[in-house]
């Protein structure tokens, strides 16, 4: 300890001694009813001011250490040439681990049908058939849609079927972003090399996905909108069909205007 510290301490000791002394004398006094000009009460405030700036400051709590939740995953879409045939965006899709999904997926669902089709049915997602199968649409839902799609003189193996998403959610919950993110560039490569004349996007998820809309299926059907110079009418998905048949008029009438975009004849038994 420094000579200024040690003097500083003994004049502080001076001074608190001699305030301990007046607070004694002061109460003596008091206690004998004698007048005083201060209270003993004042002097005992004057003295633990003085007392307490010798005791060192509280520290400082420690800061709180403040946990850093990990930054979701950012997906960077994949790169797919341009030009490539489905042959060659299966094999760059590979047994693809691009995203969380291919943890739960059976099998990966890339999509069946004609590659030179002039129309596409693009869907949402797998479901358990599908994924059990690796075949698009083989479900009750599927069923429902090889119908539609007989209908309208055609078998599934003259038009292109394929989803947003090719594994299965669990559940069958709706994709999540970061899944489409991953996904969907390889759905646009198939586009890119089927070169449908014409799209069917089948329900909600699909038809915003594809049109970058949010505006809903009950809206967008009925007419065709524009998707790279490509026409797409938006319709109902055969499961919400399945739960709702009297759409089915409907679904219909929106496959009647995509065989007529396509100068397809109208089957005989369609026409009443």
């Amino acid at each position: 300890m420094s000579k200024t510290e040690t003097g500083s301490k003994s004049g502080k000791d001076a001074v608190l001694g001699f305030l301990d002394d007046a607070i004694n004398s002061l109460r003596h006094a008091q206690k004998h009813h004698r007048m005083a000009r201060i209270s003993a009460g004042a002097l005992e405030n004057a003295r633990k001011g003085l007392d307490d700036q010798s005791a060192p400051a509280p520290a400082e709590p420690p800061m709180k250490e403040t946990a850093i939740a990990p930054s979701q995953e950012i997906i960077t879409p994949p790169a797919v040439p341009l030009g490539s045939t489905l042959e060659e965006i299966r094999e760059t899709l590979g047994d693809c681990t691009r995203c969380k999904l291919h943890s739960t997926r059976n099998k990966i669902v890339f999509g069946a049908g004609n590659p030179h089709a002039e129309l596409m049915f693009i869907g949402e997602a797998p479901g358990a058939d599908e994924d059990a199968q690796g075949i698009p649409f083989v479900g009750r839902a599927g069923k429902l849609l090889t119908k539609m799609i007989e209908a309208m003189g055609v078998t599934r193996d003259d038009v292109f079927i394929a989803n947003i998403i090719k594994c299965r959610p669990p559940g069958n919950r709706d994709p999540e972003k970061d899944e489409v993110t991953a996904c969907k560039p390889f759905l646009l490569a198939q586009i890119e090399a089927i070169k449908p004349k014409v799209i069917c996007t089948l329900g909600n998820p699909s038809t915003k996905s594809i049109l970058n809309t949010t505006t809903g299926i009950f809206k967008m059907r009925g007419r065709f909108h524009d998707f790279d110079g490509t026409p797409v009418m938006p319709t109902f998905h055969p499961a919400f069909l399945l739960r709702s048949p009297n759409y089915k008029k409907e679904a219909w009438e929106d496959l009647q205007a995509v065989m007529a975009k396509l100068n397809w004849p109208l089957p005989e038994t369609r026409k009443k």
